[in-house]
């Protein structure tokens, strides 16, 4: 079994085990509480659980806040429709709108519960509104009180790793990169593969900015979204690779300045890494710039053309170390601290 196979097991029977668990303690609570539609209770636990940390919070404070629009709906609409189905009806297309415009649609659920217990008792008493407040009440507590529990070691080790994995990608792809500028042997073979490889690690990206997402969200501490930002600053320098790429492939023949070009590549590979603070690399891409700008004048269009393509590609590794400077200007002390001392 892959590791990647192994993580998803592990948090699939963490969930089932932290549902099960609430459910059954919900409506235990429910019951000896003496409450009607005590199963109601883990219902809501159930509902409330399936998200992250900071989602079972603000959705559980929203539902108590959604219960008591529901409730209002109900003794305003059920008594005075003679036909409970279409009393029902209403009820739920006024939640639904009202939901829906607040942003709070994953409330509906329970909320659908609540009228429907309504609807079969035709009780607007206040003891039955207090037993449906605390059939809510308890389901969101024992949400969140188990959605503490989060793998959050685990889920930190493997985004270090996934910080590893990315850099080792990144630094093949811009050999390659360098392998093609350079026009070595199988070029439209080499062409494909840099393609592929950078497309390859484009969607891995994207999955670490969800599992980053989701170990930001489930702490509650704000320094967490360094992993986030790592990510996305990885995928804006992928989509620059694309570019430069794109820009090589439009070449018909290789001027002589390739080669520095192709070299500097090379030497960039190395500093594709977590902590460094690409100073240095911008310097010396200036300088190349310069150099490039004492170089005599073209003297065809084919090397006119190819030595602007050249310049369009030092532009882009320009933009792909101004990403990484940026996210190294944009850490907060407590960040350099906790993730690079």
């Amino acid at each position: 079994m892959s590791a990647e196979m192994k993580r998803k097991l592990k948090k699939t029977v963490l969930l089932a085990v932290k549902i099960a668990v609430g459910c059954g303690i919900a409506i235990y609570i429910a019951e000896a509480l003496e409450l009607e539609y005590a199963v109601s209770a883990g219902t809501v636990t159930l509902l409330s659980l399936l998200g992250t940390k900071w989602e079972t919070v603000k959705f559980s404070l929203v539902r108590l806040g959604t219960f008591f629009l529901t409730v209002m709906l109900i003794f305003l609409i059920m008594p005075r429709m003679h036909s409970e189905w279409i009393a029902y009806g209403v009820i739920v297309f006024l939640l639904v709108f009202l939901t829906n415009l607040m942003g709070w649609r994953a409330t509906l659920s329970v909320n659908a519960i609540i009228t429907a217990h309504y609807m079969t008792r035709q009780d607007f008493a206040p003891a039955f509104l207090f037993n449906e407040f605390m059939l809510v009440f308890i389901g969101v507590v024992i949400a969140i009180v188990l959605n503490l529990f989060h793998l959050n070691k685990s889920q930190k080790k493997d985004l270090m790793e996934g910080i590893r994995y990315v850099e080792t990608a990144m630094q093949a792809d811009l050999r390659e990169v360098a392998g093609y500028l350079m026009g070595e042997q199988m070029k439209e073979q080499r062409s494909r593969s840099v393609w592929v490889d950078i497309t390859l690690l484009e969607g891995k990206l994207r999955e670490l900015m969800e599992e980053a997402r989701e170990y930001q969200d489930n702490t509650f501490e704000s320094h967490h979204d360094y992993y986030l930002d790592y990510f996305e600053m990885r995928l804006d320098q992928c989509r620059m690779l694309d570019s430069l790429h794109y820009e090589m492939r439009k070449m018909r023949s290789m001027p002589k300045q390739a080669r520095v070009i192709a070299d500097y590549i090379r030497y960039l590979a190395d500093y594709v890494v977590e902590k460094n603070v690409p100073e240095k690399q911008m310097v010396r891409l200036n300088e190349i710039f310069a150099e490039m700008e004492k170089e005599e004048l073209p003297e065809s269009r084919e090397e006119f053309e190819s030595r602007a393509l050249l310049y369009h590609i030092l532009m882009d590794l320009e933009e792909f170390l101004k990403y990484k400077r940026a996210f190294v200007e944009g850490l907060g002390e407590r960040q350099r601290k906790e993730y690079w001392e």
